[in-house]
């Protein structure tokens, strides 16, 4: 069985080049473009892990994680922030509301699945 991605970030290009990473290495990425429909996604999918950038419309990541991770049926659930915020700044905050990973955009394909697999593996 393939594992259930949720992809929350509003950028086309972002979705385009995860989609395509998740997609060689035999996962299935589902798309979300902000809070409101990652949540639904969430709800509607159960994805094994979410990939959730910070900069998102109508309200910035962290509430997003925050709402992830104080809902019953979602905060077992795996959140890697992928962002292109400074990491000094952002990664510790991100840490602090639940997120189980940092990466920074551009992301690149082997640390994204080395941390996907990782955070799989923590979860068997």
């Amino acid at each position: 069985m393939e594992a259930k991605i949720l992809v929350v970030d509003d950028g086309l290009d972002s979705w385009n080049l995860l989609s395509s990473i998740l997609r060689t290495h035999h996962y299935q990425p589902i798309w979300a473009a902000d809070g409101i429909q990652a949540l639904s996604g969430a709800r509607k999918h159960q994805p094994h892990v979410i990939l959730l950038d910070l900069g998102l419309p109508g309200g910035d990541g962290f509430v997003v994680l925050e709402r992830l991770k104080s809902n019953q049926l979602f905060s077992a659930i795996p959140v890697i922030v992928v962002t292109v915020q400074d990491p000094e700044v952002a990664e510790q905050k991100a840490r602090e509301y639940g997120a189980i990973a940092f990466l920074q955009k551009p992301v690149k394909a082997d640390e994204l699945i080395a941390t996907i697999r990782g955070v799989l593996g923590q979860q068997a």
